[in-house]
């Protein structure tokens, strides 16, 4: 005798993830990362963050009404603030208040809802934002600011907003006196004056191994990077490549020639790498879609990264990579898809 069962409306197991739930679990995985950060180098990056954020959510407001789609679903899923994040933490701390706006509307407006909207973009939106603002305005996206335990000059929180939104600093003080170079600077300019790595690292910028403050960062966002992994919003396979091509690129260039050369964990605790290799070049929409093609995706980064940092006309590579290799990124996935079972 047979039993009928009612297999219910499909389909029977919901989703694990959503794009909501995605974007916030990097949100979180960012927060302790957002904490040293401005521990070490002072409020602005606060501003920086809620101007960027403020921004890309009017940004995506217009085109959605442009476009004419649904405001509270596209707005609620997170997407434009996680973008809005991740660039402001590329800026200076004290950058004018209108580099966020140009920024945005370079990563919301034209590499997010020109290129179809979320899901639809080639290149990753706070990348595009970024390298605009720092092609355009140079120095202004030079002017850094020193740990605030070797500053010369320790900023209020009114010092930092006046600045922020007039351009101009207190009474008495300089850009020269209150910024520094990074630590990536200071041996590119090094180098440049016919110095050595040793010397350039006798600068107070430096900690053990990369730059002072920006260990701890490095750490923590490699903390959050882990709770992705960890939770399965990421992969291994972009991470560990890109990070491991650094330093296994990086540690040929010191053992050949380390007067010229800086010590690979000096690469991986200064700038962008860690950021870019677990919260940038992850993005499941620009990166590639096959294992393989994220192996191969993750070590392109890398060396262009590093052959930047060496040789080229920036301190650090890191969006340039990512976003020469999103450019890449359909190529490769068209070379590396996965047997079909049965062939």
């Amino acid at each position: 005798m047979s039993r009928k069962f009612d297999p219910g409306v499909a389909p029977h197991f919901p989703p694990q993830l959503t794009v909501t739930g995605v974007m916030q679990q990097v949100l979180y995985a960012l927060l302790p990362g957002i904490i040293a950060y401005t521990w070490f180098f002072g409020p602005g990056i606060l501003v920086q963050i809620l101007l960027a954020v403020i921004f890309a959510l009017l940004f995506e407001t217009l085109m959605l009404k442009v476009r004419k789609l649904p405001l509270k679903r596209f707005l609620g899923d997170w997407s434009a603030v996680v973008t809005a994040v991740l660039f402001a933490l590329c800026l200076p701390p004290l950058a004018p208040w209108w580099i966020a706006l140009v920024g945005m509307l370079f990563a919301i407006v034209v590499a997010k809802h020109l290129y179809g909207g979320l899901g639809q973009n080639m290149f990753n939106p706070a990348m595009v934002g970024y390298v605009v603002v720092l092609i355009s305005f140079p120095r202004v996206m030079a002017l850094w600011l020193p740990p605030t335990s070797i500053a010369s000059h320790s900023l209020t929180f009114g010092e930092v907003l006046n600045t922020i939104f007039t351009g101009s600093l207190s009474l008495g003080l300089s850009w020269d006196t209150i910024s520094e170079a990074t630590p990536l600077d200071a041996i590119r300019i090094s180098l440049a004056s016919g110095r050595m790595v040793s010397e350039a690292r006798q600068s107070p910028v430096f900690g053990d191994f990369g730059g002072l403050g920006w260990e701890w960062i490095a750490n923590l966002y490699a903390l959050g990077g882990f709770w992705l992994l960890w939770r399965r919003i990421i992969s291994w396979h972009v991470p560990v490549m890109m990070i491991g091509a650094v330093v296994a690129l990086g540690l040929v260039a010191y053992l050949v020639d380390p007067g010229s050369n800086p010590v690979p964990l000096q690469h991986v605790f200064s700038g962008a790498l860690v950021l870019g290799a677990f919260f940038i070049a992850t993005d499941p929409v620009t990166c590639c879609t096959s294992n393989r093609g994220r192996l191969i995706f993750g070590v392109g980064v890398g060396i262009i990264t590093l052959s930047i940092r060496s040789w080229g006309g920036y301190p650090d590579g890191v969006a340039f990579g990512i976003l020469l290799m999103n450019m890449a990124a359909p190529l490769i996935d068209r070379y590396t898809r996965p047997r079909i079972f049965g062939h």
